[in-house]
C-alpha cells in the first residue's frame, strides 16, 4: 500500500475511535458537572447509546434510552403527538422537539438528545432525501436546541455522522 494513505479497514477504525473520543468527553462534562443523559433514538437504531455504555462506569450519568424507530412508540414511549406527525412527518423539527421533550421527562435527567431521520437507503422523498437527519438536545428548564442534517454516504455513514454531530452536541451544551 502506498504511504500515506489508509485502508478502509484503517478509516473505520479512525472513525470509531473517533465516536469513542466524543463519547468519552460527553461523559467527562456529565461527570464533572454531575448532569445526567437520557437518549431518544429512532433512525440511529440506539447507536449512541451503546456508545455511551462502551464507557465503563455510564451508569452514574446514563439514565437510559428509547429507540422508538416507529410512529407507535415515538407517541406511547416519548409522548410526540399524533398531529404532529401527521402535520410534519416523523423526520422533522417538530418531531425531533417532541421527542427530545419526552426523554427529558420521562427517563427523569438534567439533559436529552434525540435522533430522527431517514439513513436509507429508502424512504427518501425529494424534500427529504435519504440522510435527512433532525437532532433535538434540551437542558431541564431550558428551551430545546435542535438542528437539521444532510448527511452523505451509504446507511452506516448516515447513522454514524448521526451519532457523532448528536455527541458534539451535548458536550456544546455542558459547555455552555
Amino acid at each position: 500500500m502506498a504511504q500515506g494513505y489508509s485502508s478502509p479497514d484503517q478509516a473505520q477504525e479512525e472513525s470509531d475511535r473517533g465516536l469513542a473520543d466524543a463519547a468519552l468527553r460527553a461523559a467527562d462534562l456529565l461527570i464533572q458537572r454531575g448532569e445526567t443523559l437520557a437518549t431518544a433514538e429512532s433512525c440511529t437504531g440506539g447507536w449512541i447509546a451503546k456508545l455511551l455504555t462502551d464507557i465503563a462506569g455510564s451508569s452514574a450519568w446514563f439514565e437510559g434510552g428509547a429507540v422508538t424507530y416507529s410512529n407507535s412508540l415515538k407517541q406511547k414511549l416519548l409522548g410526540v403527538e399524533s398531529a404532529t406527525l401527521d402535520r410534519h412527518g416523523a423526520v422533522s423539527r417538530e418531531t425531533a422537539i417532541e421527542m427530545v421533550a419526552g426523554a427529558l421527562n420521562r427517563f427523569d435527567t438534567t439533559i436529552a438528545v434525540a435522533v430522527t431521520g431517514i439513513a436509507g437507503p429508502t424512504g427518501g422523498t425529494r424534500d427529504k432525501p435519504v440522510g435527512t437527519v433532525w437532532i433535538g438536545w434540551q437542558r431541564r428548564g431550558s428551551d430545546s436546541v435542535v438542528e437539521g442534517f444532510r448527511f452523505d454516504g451509504d446507511r452506516e455513514a448516515v447513522r454514524r455522522q448521526a451519532a457523532a454531530a448528536a455527541l458534539r452536541g451535548i458536550v456544546k451544551i455542558l459547555t455552555r
